[in-house]
């Protein structure tokens, strides 16, 4: 199907990353389903030829391109299998609350190696017994000096087992009313203090 939106330097970029996943998907992808994992190596492969992220700005590693060429990237994925989605939630939806929400400084000190697949990030909302309910999740985070304690369980986290940085949906006002206006989103690096994982 030709999208109105996608130029002639698309289809090149499209045909670009055809033969790149033609070489270094295709051959491995069943493997990897077996596996139940996309290794990391094949992130920073993908990292290594601008596949990641290339609509984030230039400053921050990334090209500057219009959506059009995340579109083309998902499509290409997807043609091989869904177990790639996790590049679509990486470079389409946790990165973007990072550069639009984030500091200069969390900008400077994630964004660039989330380019290149050093970084694997995560958003983890969906809680057990609660789903994807956002306005009755369990999670809190409760502000100590100049920190937070953060105290809960999530489930289902795309990217969970690789990730690096994760973006935890939690109640900051638990007691906030109407419930929803009491949700927060806070980051939480790989190896911070009291944070684990679960199996795969």
């Amino acid at each position: 199907m030709k999208h109105p939106y996608l130029s002639e330097e698309h289809e090149i970029f499209r045909k670009s990353f055809r033969k790149f996943l033609e070489k270094e998907a295709v051959p491995h992808y069943e493997r990897w389903e077996e596996e139940k994992i996309i290794p990391r190596s094949f992130w920073v492969k993908m990292g290594e030829q601008g596949f990641i992220c290339p609509d984030l700005e230039e400053d921050y590693g990334g090209s500057g391109v219009d959506w059009g060429f995340a579109v083309i990237i998902n499509e290409e994925l997807e043609r091989v299998g869904s177990g790639f989605i996790g590049f679509g939630l990486h470079s389409d939806i946790t990165v973007p609350y990072i550069s639009a929400y984030g500091t200069e400084s969390q900008k400077q000190r994630w964004l660039p190696k989330c380019t290149t697949g050093e970084i694997i990030t995560a958003i983890a909302m969906t809680e057990p017994g609660t789903g994807s309910d956002l306005a009755n999740i369990k999670t809190t985070a409760i502000l100590d000096g100049d920190h937070y304690i953060l105290n809960g369980q999530k489930t289902f986290i795309t990217n969970g087992i690789h990730s690096d940085l994760v973006i935890v949906a939690c109640k900051t006002d638990p007691s906030a009313v109407p419930k929803h206006k009491g949700v927060s989103l806070v980051v939480v690096e790989r190896d911070t203090p009291g944070f684990s994982r679960g199996e795969n």
